[in-house]
């Protein structure tokens, strides 16, 4: 597969369309929300196209972003989001609105399976084998091409893979508890901005 793959430095262009639905995901320094600074957001309409963004963290403006990621008017979808978004909220001190995820809908609805991976989902959904090679890599410093790649195979897929995962969702009658779940990710959080990481539901 071919990927149209752009970087773009400290913000969106202006004149950008990327319709109502987008994938959305993050890289940071680590999963330390205070220590591990947010480094990149990625972004796909779903065609096959990745737009990167490399944030200035000397002041994290990036107004186009911004009013994208807090537009109720465009879908998001992550995967994994609580990290992405607690991080977003952090860094760039907005809420993330109207978002998807697909390792919460792959809980719900891949109940036969204990292997949620976006690797897996990948595998699984789209056939495509996909190297992880750079998960643990510097995205703080200049991108090699192979981490541009590795970027942009994090979101070009989600679009296809939301959609079969909403489709055994809605088949096995888990479709309400999975909105039930999304609502609560703005909670689960602020939980994790206020450091509960533990179970709050736990005994």
């Amino acid at each position: 597969m071919n990927i149209d793959i752009k970087l773009h430095q400290n913000d969106l262009p202006d004149d950008l369309k990327l319709g109502n639905v987008i994938a959305v995901d993050g890289e940071f320094m680590g999963l330390n929300i205070r220590r591990d600074p947010l480094c990149l957001i990625q972004i796909s309409t779903g065609n096959s196209d990745a737009h990167i963004v490399q944030l200035n963290r000397k002041n994290y403006k990036a107004p186009n972003l911004v009013k994208i990621l807090a537009d109720n008017k465009i879908t998001k979808i992550f995967h994994y989001g609580r990290a992405d978004i607690a991080h977003i909220k952090y860094y760039l001190k907005t809420e993330t609105l109207n978002i998807l995820d697909t390792k919460i809908a792959s809980k719900l609805a891949r109940s036969y399976s204990d292997s949620h991976s976006l690797k897996h989902l990948i595998k699984e959904f789209i056939n495509i084998d996909i190297s992880k090679q750079f998960q643990n890599s510097d995205f703080g410093g200049k991108l090699t091409n192979a981490q541009l790649k590795y970027c942009a195979n994090d979101v070009i897929y989600l679009h296809e893979i939301h959609k079969k995962l909403h489709e055994i969702l809605e088949r096995e009658n888990r479709i309400n508890l999975y909105k039930d779940c999304l609502k609560f990710l703005k909670t689960r959080v602020d939980l994790d901005l206020a450091l509960f990481k533990e179970d709050i539901w736990a005994h």
